[in-house]
């Protein structure tokens, strides 16, 4: 399994989430991320960064192309990051806490609110979509998640089938995710577009995201055409579970893990 976690992240502080009754994250401010690679911007609006991918375009395959790697990461997630910085600069606004405003869309302006719900969700879930996947995973959790999976489903077998289904439902785009609720109980769901289980009050399963796959056309047509479900049968064999254990014990603590994305 991948060290990704242990050399590039770190947990982060929380902050109330008001009704909801979750605590969700905070991320970097402009000029914060730890190592050598700091970046401070020289404008008044920080602006969020696009870091390279984990492992190189190439590493995913059979499972997943080379090429579609570099259309999806390069195009489309930078895509996201350019359009984020561009609605919140439109109003001045900035962007040193993406994991609050996801949080709570509420308090946008109401001219960018759907620029950000749009642009700002697909910036952080392909985030997370990045750092759950390995050259090197596959096989099933262990520890703490792999209990908290049985109690919920049973077999790990039956859990994968659940979150499958899920993901093979989505009518259009949208993701599939496994996340954790207020009161530390795994879910499996489902959001239209971009939309993440972070965005309350706009999901009616509200909790923090610790695994969760792309199923937009992007992410597999190039390779698997119309075959959603073959891409998803496949997808197992990079899910990276060391960092998705980690990412469920930080959920449990009310934190998330914040990895590249630059802010």
């Amino acid at each position: 399994m991948s060290n990704k976690l242990s050399r590039r992240s770190f947990f982060t502080k929380t902050l109330a989430a008001g009704a909801a009754g979750l605590t969700l994250p905070h991320f970097l401010s402009a000029g914060q991320r730890s190592g050598s690679k700091v970046q401070r911007s020289t404008s008044k609006v920080h602006r969020f960064e696009l870091a390279d991918l984990p492992y190189s375009s190439d590493a995913l395959e059979p499972v997943i192309s080379r090429e579609i790697m570099e259309l999806h990461h390069g195009k489309h997630h930078a895509g996201y990051v350019n359009n984020l910085n561009n609605a919140l600069e439109s109003v001045g606004r900035p962007g040193g806490d993406l994991g609050a405003i996801i949080s709570d869309l509420s308090q946008l302006p109401p001219q960018i609110l759907t620029r950000v719900r749009q642009n700002g969700g697909g910036a952080l879930n392909h985030t997370l979509f990045w750092d759950v996947m390995d050259p090197n995973g596959g096989g099933e959790p262990a520890g703490s998640l792999a209990r908290a999976i049985a109690l919920r489903w049973g077999r790990f077998e039956d859990f994968q089938k659940v979150f499958s289904q899920m993901a093979a439902s989505v009518f259009g785009s949208g993701w599939a995710w496994l996340s954790v609720d207020r009161s530390g109980r795994l879910f499996v769901s489902k959001t239209a577009n971009q939309d993440s289980p972070l965005m309350r009050p706009y999901i009616a399963e509200v909790g923090i995201p610790i695994l969760g796959i792309d199923v937009w056309e992007h992410a597999y047509y190039l390779q698997y055409e119309n075959r959603r479900a073959e891409y998803i049968e496949r997808w197992w064999d990079v899910v990276d579970w060391a960092n998705v254990g980690q990412r469920y014990e930080a959920a449990l603590k009310g934190a998330v893990i914040a990895d590249s994305l630059k802010v």
